[in-house]
């Protein structure tokens, strides 16, 4: 039998919502919010990718270092993202997502010479803007953003391991 949930429960969990976001200072409402300076693009090794799940029309592999995830005091997830093709050639960028707006930046690019590429002014992006892949979105859908909010580390690596998705139609 269906109970409704009574009111003041609704109120309380909103509040408690909203407290979370404030806390973290991740809340899209925060005038605040700033975002901390990107570390140098971390070291990645494409022996320890952690897959993510891409449309059957893509053709490449695509795999996050989780040791190169990064959760920042700013709730920005940074991470390298590699990109492997049937001959074995690689592909990385190192990129943050912001949970809190659906937002996804590319930090640098990693160069066929082995070194990586800085960009000089990266910029935000949305998440589900027309770019050439949608891996920010898959990786974020995955495991990187829980209902808008970044999940730590440990949560992220788990989560995208045991390859529990959110219910279809889950907005970020």
């Amino acid at each position: 039998m269906y109970k409704p949930v009574p009111p003041y429960l609704i109120a309380i969990a909103s509040l408690a919502c909203t407290s979370l976001l404030a806390q973290t200072g991740n809340g899209l409402d925060n005038p605040d919010w700033k975002e901390e300076a990107p570390p140098t693009p971390p070291v990645f090794s494409k022996d320890a990718l952690v897959k993510i799940d891409m449309p059957p029309h893509v053709s490449v592999a695509v795999g996050v270092d989780p040791n190169t995830i990064v959760v920042g005091p700013d709730g920005v997830v940074r991470y390298v993202v590699v990109m492997v093709n049937v001959s074995g050639s690689v592909n990385a960028v190192f990129e943050g997502i912001r949970c809190a707006s659906d937002e996804v930046k590319t930090y640098a690019r990693w160069s066929t010479s082995g070194t990586w590429n800085v960009l000089t002014e990266p910029a935000w992006k949305g998440i589900n803007d027309n770019m050439p892949s949608k891996h920010a979105y898959a990786f974020a859908r995955q495991g990187a953003c829980d209902a808008r909010i970044a999940s730590d580390k440990d949560t992220i690596i788990r989560t995208l391991k045991s390859g529990k998705k959110p219910a279809a139609g889950t907005k970020l």
